[in-house]
């Protein structure tokens, strides 16, 4: 993390692609918007827009579901658990300056910033 570049927003790079998963696809939209240089930021928010919108959904999905069944409301603790660590992992590896890619999303964040 030596070589740290500044954005064109004047940040580190590596932090404001970490903070582009900051509050899901809302800073996704800030920093994807904003950010006129750094397409290492750029992929980023847009990875960070596209996972938080599908993960969104399928809550909103399993929600629906899972309030038919009793049975299957234990395991969403555990569904928010891993959403929590998916979310730290994103970050850190941001930060750290890695251009970490999670599959499907990855591609369609790499293809919408290229």
């Amino acid at each position: 993390m030596d070589n740290v570049k500044k954005t064109s927003l004047g940040m580190d790079e590596n932090l404001e692609a970490a903070l582009s998963y900051f509050l899901g696809f809302l800073t996704g939209i800030l920093f994807f918007v904003s950010e006129k240089e750094s397409k290492f930021v750029k992929f980023h928010a847009m990875q960070s827009i596209a996972v938080f919108i599908a993960l969104f959904v399928f809550n909103m999905v399993l929600g629906i579901i899972f309030s038919i069944t009793i049975v299957l409301l234990m395991l969403l603790p555990l569904i928010y658990l891993l959403e929590i660590i998916l979310w730290i992992v994103l970050m850190y590896k941001a930060y750290n300056g890695e251009k970490f890619k999670l599959p499907i999303v990855g591609d369609f964040a790499e293809k919408q910033v290229t």
